[in-house]
């Protein structure tokens, strides 16, 4: 099993990896489909118009994660790695106008969004809650091609065909043949002990089966200074974060006053925390924003693993840039094996599998930088993630801002505490991850949909009556 470091970190925009860059994702994929797929293709028809429909938690929290305007922007030729967040209200604004599609290198569609993108929040699409019907029209409605798509968490979409597969157990033919094909954290501790090799080695060793060294540091300095970029311009912006809640920013105003206080020389017995915290918040404040974000694992995640790095950097003097590849190739082999065997969907598990998740991979990471053995590293990420399970995804009004920002903070928190605790044993512990891994596969098959990313429980249904309805 490989799982690529650039597969789990992607860079994209805000808010929502499943929601946002999923769709936009999708879209281009049947843009794609529609040009070079092979599907029969009527000599007496043309393509006329398109017509796409959201389903399951896609229907219920598309509008607050923007999935809608995620699906126009996709079939307006844009994608999360190169989309400019500046640019998405005159993109929209011109789709909505036109009410074509209008992409080099396609003809012009009819599509207008008001009443050709469909939030069916009835049909539950069978291979995953994050479900979209793509289909293409003759000049008489009538439909030549169909075309279903999953967002199954941190950006990864599959086709239903794709989907059968993975739920079947079957392998890709072209899958890459690495060193150290571990699916396991105990295939993981397993091949370390027998290499001599640290997780982080053996991760890299396998990544340089598709690619050189130096460019495998080039594109992991890629993926940090995005994310370095992502806490910079969450801790200087303020303002109200858009979608009808009326949150604040408050990343700008902590920093501020953690500043003060670090250049006085004041800094109390919580400004590890405070750190913490206000990295995470810096994050997922420009998340919420919708601005460019790196999925680690998953946009409602991002914040917690740059935090923890940052914090890294900021009060161990020593740091150095190998610190940086070594946090990145340890945290994505856990989130490796995480995906592999359970998920990082929200809409699938709930939060547990998100911000759980990304707390499992920072702890590791930290706890690798921390000279941690494999053991002591697996250690920091069960008992991270173990301290996450049951936990699920409720976001208020649909949005990726209550409880989404302050959970990474506290995720952040009990990543280092976890990495803390690791280091504190011999890696000897009683919960292996990989049983952890499996308790949070069967807490989310068995946790009420309403749990799941819908904003149908929890706290999204327990909210001040004054609360703007997004």
């Amino acid at each position: 099993m490989f799982l690529s470091v650039f597969d789990l970190y992607k860079i994209g925009v805000g808010p929502s990896s499943s929601h946002t860059m999923g769709p936009m994702v999708a879209a281009a994929r049947f843009l794609e489909f529609l040009r070079d797929g092979d599907w029969p293709r009527p000599a007496s028809s043309q393509v006329n118009a398109l017509r796409v429909s959201l389903h399951g938690s896609l229907a219920f929290t598309g509008k607050g994660h923007g999935s809608d305007r995620a699906v126009v922007l996709g079939l307006n030729g844009c994608k999360p790695d190169t989309l400019d967040p500046d640019d998405v209200d005159t993109i929209i604004a011109a789709a909505n106008e036109r009410k074509t599609i209008a992409v080099e290198g396609f003809p012009q569609w009819r599509f207008d969004p008001a009443t050709d993108l469909i939030f069916d929040y009835d049909e539950n699409l069978p291979g995953h809650a994050n479900g979209m019907r793509f289909e293409a029209l003759d000049e008489n409605g009538a439909l030549l091609v169909r075309q279903i798509y999953y967002s199954v968490g941190g950006g990864f979409v599959v086709d239903d065909l794709e989907m059968e597969r993975i739920n079947a157990g079957v392998s890709e033919t072209d899958e890459v043949q690495v060193p150290y094909p571990f699916k396991s954290a105990k295939e993981m501790l397993d091949m370390a002990a027998g290499s001599g090799m640290s997780i982080a080695q053996m991760k890299r060793a396998n990544e340089q089966a598709t690619m050189g060294s130096h460019q495998l540091n080039e594109q992991l300095d890629s993926i940090w200074n995005a994310m370095k970029a992502c806490v910079d311009r969450g801790l200087a912006e303020e303002g109200e974060l858009p979608g009808g809640l009326q949150v604040r920013r408050r990343a700008r105003m902590v920093k501020d006053k953690l500043d003060a206080k670090w250049q006085s020389n004041e800094l109390g017995p919580l400004a590890a925390n405070d750190w913490l915290s206000v990295f995470a918040m810096a994050v997922n404040e420009e998340n919420a924003a919708g601005g460019k974000i790196v999925t680690a694992p998953t946009n409602g995640a991002a914040g917690v693993i740059p935090a923890v790095l940052s914090y890294h950097l900021k009060f161990n003097q020593g740091a150095t840039q190998n610190d940086i590849h070594e946090f990145l190739l340890t945290s994505a082999a856990i989130g490796g094996i995480i995906k592999h065997n359970a998920s990082i969907s929200g809409a699938e598990v709930g939060c547990q599998g998100e911000v759980g998740s990304a707390a499992a991979m920072a702890a590791a990471g930290l706890a690798a930088l921390l000279g941690g053995t494999a053991q002591q590293i697996e250690n920091a990420a069960e008992i991270a993630l173990e301290h996450h399970l049951g936990m699920t995804c409720d976001p208020v009004g649909g949005l990726v801002q209550v409880p989404c920002i302050e959970r990474n903070a506290l995720g952040a928190v009990k990543a280092v505490t976890a990495a803390s605790l690791a280091m504190h044993g011999d890696g000897t512990h009683y919960m292996p991850l990989d049983n952890c891994i499996e308790t949070m596969r069967q807490t989310g098959h068995d946790m009420n949909v309403r749990y799941k990313e819908t904003s149908q429980g929890g706290l999204a249904v327990n909210m001040p009556v004054n609360i703007v309805e997004c």
